[in-house]
């Protein structure tokens, strides 16, 4: 079996295990060995990857291709190249540290972990398959859990926000679903047969009425799951009412499939209509950056103040897509993984927090450094990293960012660059606000004196989510230029 079907094979074989498990003990021993063998798989293919990629100088590596139905040419085609390695990795790491952070959970143990890795399933495979068809399934197989997660273990409004995320997200996808389709019945423009297949559609030249058509559905299909505003109502409020896990796959993960769907598929495909429609959703992009920044402000809920802050965050992602620069290209990727690691540590950390306190009101807290000093140390760097710290994945990414968007000519995106730039300083208020009121600050009560400590899988999950918020800041250039190297294609049929 090839290396990257592996990653849908083993969470499928782990939920089949789950089935016949009894108890929360067993239900999480076997949801962590199956997904340490998946982190150990992603880290293998990242070495893998090196060394096909020296003698493979194709655009996709690890290649295979599969009849899936024949009549329409849908094809279970996959392939890898540093952008998909990269996410991946990620993804693996956040469902391994999801899993640590979920240890105790109490209501229906291994119902939870089966609906847990079903959505990772769904996002493996939509990371790795290079048919359009093939990806929406894993689009859909992946969203689909949302509901269960925070309709059955969530708290607060949670049917409300459960049913309020599934319909902004099933109407995404149906959007979604014209522009798919709208490319595919334009894949013949140059006289070939219909195809799904990524690689052979962008040797195509779609003609450019069809493009600007079907650019902005597939963009916007793509862009509500990524935040983008004014469709981003549903996440904060799916953040919040979302257990500590499935906010970390949510925001960590999840919603990374927008970013990366506008890459792959739109951007790429559809080169044309990218730059005939840039201009609007540039404008758009950076109006959810500083709109999310100043929702954060307005928080008093430790969640609410972090889904906002992703809002702000995943539009630094689409707006560097939009700028159509490569090094604002390679930021906006850097910024998928780095917002991924840092808002799941986030909530992760918050979820501790509530678990000891049973209150996310920051007007309720205070002096968290003194009685958890593990956790409010762990707050505070991570705040920092979020606001963009050298040494932390933060500043690498928005640097990529902000330097390639401004070295375009044109007066009115360095304008809007600007604008996003202070981004940076609204955040530097929230964080630091957050910081000197829960973690400095005086205790509020003295029922908080005897809470207890972090215990050894609360810190396994929060040390896989810091060590590479540390290690992307210190050491970027190997990742950096893996990814770059991933990105020249997209340069050829768009700049």
């Amino acid at each position: 079996m090839d290396i990257l079907t592996l990653f849908v094979i083993i969470p499928v074989l782990t939920i089949v295990a789950l089935v016949f498990t009894k108890g929360l003990k067993q239900a999480r021993l076997v949801s962590m060995v199956g997904s340490i063998i998946q982190l150990g798989m992603a880290i293998n293919l990242v070495f893998a990857y090196f060394k096909e990629r020296a003698i493979n100088k194709e655009i996709m590596v690890f290649t295979k291709d599969y009849v899936w139905f024949e009549q329409f040419n849908i094809h279970y085609t996959i392939g890898v190249d540093g952008i998909s390695v990269a996410l991946l990795l990620l993804t693996a790491i956040i469902v391994l540290a999801g899993v640590f952070i979920s240890w105790k959970i109490a209501d229906l143990p291994k119902e939870f972990f089966i609906s847990l890795l079903v959505l990772a399933s769904g996002v493996y495979g939509f990371f790795i398959s290079l048919d359009l068809f093939t990806m929406f399934v894993f689009y859909e197989i992946a969203v689909i859990p949302m509901y269960l997660l925070i309709g059955i273990w969530g708290s607060g409004p949670k049917e409300y926000s459960a049913m309020k995320l599934t319909l902004m997200l099933m109407g995404a996808s149906a959007v979604l679903l014209v522009g798919v389709l709208g490319i595919y019945f334009n894949s013949n423009a140059d006289g070939g047969a219909l195809t799904f297949n990524i690689l052979e559609i962008a040797q195509v030249n779609i003609p450019f009425e069809a493009q600007k058509l079907f650019f902005p559905l597939t963009f916007v299909g793509f862009a509500v799951l990524g935040a983008l505003f004014p469709f981003h109502t549903w996440s904060p409020d799916g953040h919040a009412s979302a257990p500590t896990a499935v906010s970390m796959l949510h925001a960590g993960v999840l919603m990374k499939l927008g970013g990366y769907g506008i890459f792959r598929i739109a951007m790429f495909l559809l080169p044309a209509g990218a730059m005939h429609w840039s201009w609007f959703f540039i404008i758009l992009a950076a109006i959810g950056v500083v709109y999310g920044a100043f929702g954060a402000i307005r928080q008093t809920d430790l969640k609410y103040i972090n889904a906002y802050a992703s809002v702000s965050h995943l539009g630094l992602v689409l707006f560097a897509l939009m700028t159509l620069n490569k090094i604002a290209w390679n930021g906006a990727i850097l910024q998928s993984l780095s917002h991924g690691l840092l808002t799941a540590l986030f909530f992760a950390l918050i979820g501790m927090i509530y678990g000891r306190t049973h209150t996310r009101d920051i007007s309720k807290l205070g002096g968290m450094m003194k009685i958890l000093p593990f956790i409010g140390a762990i707050y505070v760097i991570t705040g920092l990293a979020y606001l963009g710290l050298p040494g932390f994945s933060g500043f690498v990414a928005e640097m990529n960012i902000f330097v390639g968007a401004f070295q375009n000519p044109d007066m009115f995106q360095r304008i809007l660059t600007v604008l996003v730039v202070s981004s940076i300083v609204i955040t530097a208020v929230y964080i630091l606000r957050l910081v000197g009121k829960i973690m400095m600050g005086p205790l509020v009560t003295n029922d908080c004196e005897n809470l207890p400590k972090a215990t050894w899988y609360e810190k396994t999950g929060i040390l896989l989510l810091l060590i590479p918020i540390i290690g992307m800041g210190v050491a970027p250039l190997w990742l950096s230029d893996m990814l770059l190297e991933s990105i020249q294609p997209f340069i050829q049929g768009v700049l």
